[in-house]
């Protein structure tokens, strides 16, 4: 299956008069229907990246295009494609749940339809609240307001911006489960986050941004395959209380019980040093009981890709 790009960004810079360079000539190309997730630390640029697509900010150089379309030039065409999930709480407290979904679509010029703001709220699990004032909800049922009104005009393209920034854990996967089941609708969705594990879990790519340059772009599963080193877990028969001088050249770790040697080695050298690892284990009467991999996290990849830009 072909894929086809819905969103592209081309040499898009953003500097202000101060002379400080929020963004400098990001290349991106976001696909229909894929969840990319924006990975960086605060004042990487995310933010201003996601405004200057929906044509809240405009770009100092460089353009986008929105399904085809120039997104400064047919602004009202490509924001109502655009469905945007801020991260502070704003609403109207005084309000039903119902309401104000039904009136965030109005602004957008869309014909009312009941039945569609049923079904949004039915699929956020927000539909026994439809008649609830919103000050009468808890934290997360507020969010699941934002989405249902990012959502109200029918968007093609969905941007959360930190989506599940101070809120739990049981909450958070809750979240995950809801934009999966979104992007199954056919909705392509862009999130900001500095929560590794939100990336992990749900995007199928994954940008990593540090000071206003996109360091990479990657399918997830080969960034952690490609940058992640691996570590080779060796479980001994018989404790020992120090690794022989003779392994010193592996550098390895001994656990506190001195049941485990652990040997950390880059997934992509042709030469990984496992071989000569366990025939020297060998030679020095050090039995086995078991071996196990693991591989490198994204937290890991990310603070690695940080450190090489800066040198």
């Amino acid at each position: 299956m072909s894929l086809q790009t819905l969103i592209s960004i081309n040499e898009v810079s953003k500097f202000y008069q101060n002379g400080f360079e929020a963004l400098n000539k990001i290349n991106l190309k976001i696909n229909k229907g894929e969840i990319i997730a924006l990975l960086g630390p605060n004042g990487a640029g995310k933010t201003t990246l996601i405004n200057i697509i929906c044509g809240i900010v405009t770009a100092s150089a460089g353009k986008v295009e929105i399904d085809g379309f120039d997104n400064v030039r047919h602004y009202r065409k490509t924001r109502s494609m655009i469905g945007i999930v801020p991260q502070e709480l704003t609403l109207e407290i005084f309000e039903t749940v119902f309401n104000t979904v039904s009136y965030t679509r109005g602004l957008y010029g869309k014909k009312s339809n009941p039945q569609y703001v049923e079904k949004i709220l039915k699929d956020l699990s927000l539909w026994d609240k439809q008649s609830n004032l919103l000050n009468q909800l808890s934290g997360g049922m507020k969010r699941r307001v934002l989405i249902a009104k990012a959502l109200s005009h029918e968007p093609k393209i969905l941007f959360l911006d930190e989506p599940t920034a101070g809120v739990d854990v049981e909450l958070r996967k809750d979240m995950w489960r809801i934009v999966n089941n979104l992007r199954e609708s056919g909705v392509t969705i862009i999130l900001t986050t500095h929560y590794i594990e939100e990336a992990e879990a749900i995007a199928d790519r994954v940008g990593v941004m540090n000071h206003g340059e996109l360091i990479l772009v990657e399918e997830k599963n080969e960034l952690i395959k490609k940058m992640g080193q691996k570590k080779l877990i060796v479980e001994l028969q018989s404790p020992i209380n120090s690794i022989p001088s003779v392994l010193q050249q592996y550098n390895l770790d001994l656990s506190t019980d001195g049941s485990k040697l652990s040997y950390t080695y880059d997934a992509k050298s042709q030469k990984t040093g496992i071989t000569s690892l366990l025939q020297s284990l060998r030679k020095n009467k050090i039995r086995l009981k078991d071996l196990k991999t693991e591989q490198s996290s994204l937290e890991n990849i990310f603070v690695n890709l940080v450190k090489e830009k800066k040198t």
